[in-house]
């Protein structure tokens, strides 16, 4: 546990003390990026960095829920186009069409959804025309 600041002695004058007993030690020596160039080092200043870096890492989304919805129904339309099966592109299709259903029944905050349901049959027929099946 770190000892506590002694009466009569600054902070500054007591925390480096602190750094430089450390550093005798070899307590930096070990930590992870040691004597590796930072990262985004020459990326413009941005006094949110850690909490986009935080959101980017626990994978949080800060769309309103219409453009969440946009995004979504993108991917899901790209990943039924990579689908191995008939099957699973009809999954993914007629879940984001419950999603597309749902928001179109009671509209979403944000901007309109600008979104119709994805015809799920044409989509399957244009899969399977592709696939020679």
């Amino acid at each position: 546990m770190t000892e506590r600041k002694p009466p009569g002695v600054s902070f500054e004058s007591w925390v480096d003390k602190q750094i430089r007993e450390a550093e005798e030690r070899g307590d930096f020596t070990e930590l992870p990026g040691f004597g590796k160039p930072l990262p985004d080092a020459d990326a413009p200043y941005d006094e949110t960095w850690w909490i986009k870096r935080k959101m980017h890492r626990e994978g949080v989304s800060v769309l309103p829920p219409t453009l969440a919805l946009r995004k979504e129904a993108e991917d899901a339309l790209a990943a039924a186009e990579q689908a191995v099966s008939e099957r699973e592109a009809r999954r993914l299709l007629t879940e984001v069409n419950e999603k597309i259903h749902a928001a179109l029944a009671r509209p979403l905050p944000g901007p309109p959804l600008g979104l119709a349901p994805f015809d799920v049959e044409r989509l399957l027929s244009e899969w399977r025309a592709r696939r020679g099946s």
